[in-house]
């Protein structure tokens, strides 16, 4: 039996690499440059392209891929602690190759795509040359497929996509969309949904408009609003076969849930960092804000709480590379889902509440991570389905009681107990 925490010592070092290159290298980026995803940026390229040279010559370029796809083919446990430092930047995914929903895509044009597929859209994609976007969701049904209503017809040699998506990320950015459509509307969601490859630019799609975050001026956001009007897509732009739509995208978003969550650890460290950078720095009139128990009590809580979700996500990810099935995994995906936006956000509110009128500032970050904090409790899925998942996956493993009381009635086991020793009970008293 092992059961230990260690790592192994020759990841320790790629992993102190990374930690230092990240605060060193990586992290400034995030004060001077836009959006990871728009390629057309020449000051981001030239600042991003060396160090994306640096992260190949570690081998760490990508690294959640197959050696054939250039990548390690790391399992999720590894991936986990290599991304809880890569989630303390916004530009550190991008220079190593694994940004969402890039990489999420990758994986799908890996395993289900064509040769033809692969060589026009996923290499690109590896290289980091261009940004996609996964495009599911819809205004009127959320992510519930079985309320989908965008539509695609066979039409010859090629498909027309009809309707509506709502919150495709990047859209603005993407060189090609990945689409979740309804194929067949008497075959419910798990056979009747198909994936497509749309191109940007085809004629018919549309980017309504684009929606921003909470505080982002209007306009501004990368969240888009998509129309397809009579949007033709060849034949061989489907992914997968028809109808294989819902199976893949539990495949995808099985691994985007973990990895999330992966981040959200550097997040939260990250918060509960500041709040203890200022209860030591800010003075009261009895001392630092350190020195008052109410404080002390606020930073002991989201360390523990850190700690224990930093445990579920470790366990989570040696599961997944141990079932190797995310079926199999699907109660601590579901919980880590749960799990991840509570922490969030209350460590956040804990470290903004601390920093007084400066943490709810625009010169402090601790409200737009209040709001990422909520994104992440509605992305892939609100949290009130995931509790479901979890629940009904724990109600498997256990039965109603036999009779009319529950198994744990005292009278009834006392009884039970009874019975099962009077032989030797009575044999006692007997001698006695």
């Amino acid at each position: 039996m092992a059961w230990d925490f260690r790592t192994d010592p020759d990841y320790q070092v790629q992993l102190d690499w990374v930690d230092q290159f990240v605060r060193e290298q990586v992290e400034p980026l995030d004060l001077l440059l836009g959006d990871p995803y728009d390629k057309s940026d020449p000051q981001a390229r030239a600042l991003t392209r060396p160090l994306q040279q640096q992260v190949r010559d570690r081998g760490l370029w990508a690294a959640h891929l197959g050696p054939e796809l250039g990548g390690q083919g790391y399992g999720q446990l590894k991936l986990a602690l290599l991304n809880e430092l890569l989630g303390r930047s916004r530009w550190a995914p991008s220079v190593f190759g694994c940004q969402a929903p890039d990489s999420g895509n990758a994986e799908i044009l890996a395993h289900y795509g064509t040769r033809e597929q692969r060589a026009e859209y996923l290499q690109p994609l590896l290289d980091g040359e261009i940004s996609s976007c996964y495009s599911m969701t819809e205004p009127h049904a959320g992510a519930d497929p079985a309320l989908f209503r965008t539509r695609a017809r066979r039409d010859g040699d090629q498909w027309v996509i009809d309707g509506e998506k709502w919150f495709s990320s990047n859209a603005r950015y993407a060189s090609f969309f990945i689409v979740m459509v309804v194929t067949d509307p008497d075959a419910g969601p798990n056979q009747g949904m198909s994936m497509f490859i749309v191109p940007a630019g085809t004629p018919g799609l549309q980017i309504v408009r684009n929606v921003g975050l909470g505080g982002e001026p209007e306009g501004s956001g990368t969240h888009a609003y998509l129309r397809f009007t009579g949007v033709r897509v060849p034949a061989d732009h489907l992914l997968g076969g028809e109808g294989q739509a819902f199976a893949i995208a539990q495949t995808r978003l099985g691994g985007g849930r973990i990895h999330h969550a992966m981040r959200t650890i550097a997040q939260v460290r990250s918060a509960l960092d500041m709040m203890c950078e200022r209860a030591l720095s800010r003075q009261t009139r009895t001392g630092p804000l350190a020195s008052l128990g109410v404080v002390e009590e606020r930073i002991a809580d989201s360390w523990i709480e850190i700690e224990q979700f930093r445990l579920l996500v470790l366990r989570t990810a040696w599961l997944i590379d141990e079932q190797r099935d995310y079926k199999k995994v699907r109660r601590d995906i579901a919980a880590v889902k749960v799990a991840m936006p509570k922490v969030y956000h209350d460590v956040v509110q804990r470290a903004m509440h601390l920093h007084g009128a400066l943490g709810v500032s625009n010169e402090m970050p601790f409200v737009e991570m209040m709001v990422n904090a909520e994104v992440m409790a509605i992305a892939d899925g609100p949290t009130e389905v995931h509790k479901r998942t979890v629940a009904r996956q724990v109600l498997r493993e256990h039965a109603p009681a036999d009779g009319p009381f529950p198994s744990a009635h005292l009278p009834t086991r006392r009884e039970q107990a009874r019975q099962r020793f009077a032989d030797a009970l009575e044999h006692v008293v007997g001698n006695q």
